[in-house]
């Protein structure tokens, strides 16, 4: 594959929609191809699953989202990412497999059954494909709740009223996968002016592209 991929995630509220344009624009300024995407989401079908996962109430349990989280992914791979990449774009995604690792097998509970049965399932779906790169955005989560519940217009609610611990447990799940794997994953919190988190994500870019 010629493409580069470059995923954002961290709790609700961190930032990664504003971050993730910022880098749009700043790739393209240096003339680069660039595709800006989302999970879940980014394909036609898996956009019709979106609302399912992100708004409402319904109590799924979490292999339930799991299994609609994936089926989404598959179609979001196959009909959009691959492609990409394989043209030689540099796919920016926010949200990937991590979120689910995070927010379906710790965000619950430490959950290690359901950890390995979420490893297997990603290599049914995508094999050894993965983020060339990684920003994990990091914040309190009160501080990025309020943050994200102020936000004029946001209907996507459903992990937002979640109870803080279940926010709490999500914060650590990041900072727990960020350590397996210190050169794709980058930490930055997210607790700092726009543009100064913009700049610590541009001295890791500059060096990949």
């Amino acid at each position: 594959m010629s493409g580069l991929f470059i995923t954002f995630e961290g709790g609700e509220g961190a930032g990664k929609t504003t971050q993730i344009r910022l880098l749009k624009e700043a790739l393209e300024k240096m003339k680069k191809d660039v595709l800006l995407t989302r999970e879940p989401g980014g394909s036609d079908g898996a956009e019709m699953i979106r609302p399912l996962l992100v708004s409402g109430h319904t109590n799924w349990d979490a292999l339930t989202e799991v299994l609609l989280f994936s089926a989404a992914r598959r179609d979001h791979l196959v009909q959009k990412i691959l492609p990409a990449i394989k043209g030689g774009k540099i796919v920016l995604c926010d949200r990937f497999a991590d979120s689910t690792m995070a927010y379906q097998g710790y965000g619950r509970g430490d959950d290690k059954d359901l950890q390995t049965k979420l490893t297997e399932l990603y290599e049914m779906i995508a094999g050894t494909f993965e983020p060339d790169l990684t920003f994990i955005l990091d914040i309190d989560p009160e501080i990025g709740l309020k943050r994200s519940c102020d936000r004029a217009g946001n209907t996507e609610r459903r992990f937002e009223d979640m109870d803080i611990a279940f926010h709490q447990n999500l914060r650590q799940a990041f900072l727990k996968i960020a350590q397996k794997n210190p050169k794709r994953y980058h930490v930055i919190s997210a607790d700092q002016p726009v543009d100064t988190i913009h700049q610590e994500i541009m001295k890791v870019i500059n060096q990949y592209v």
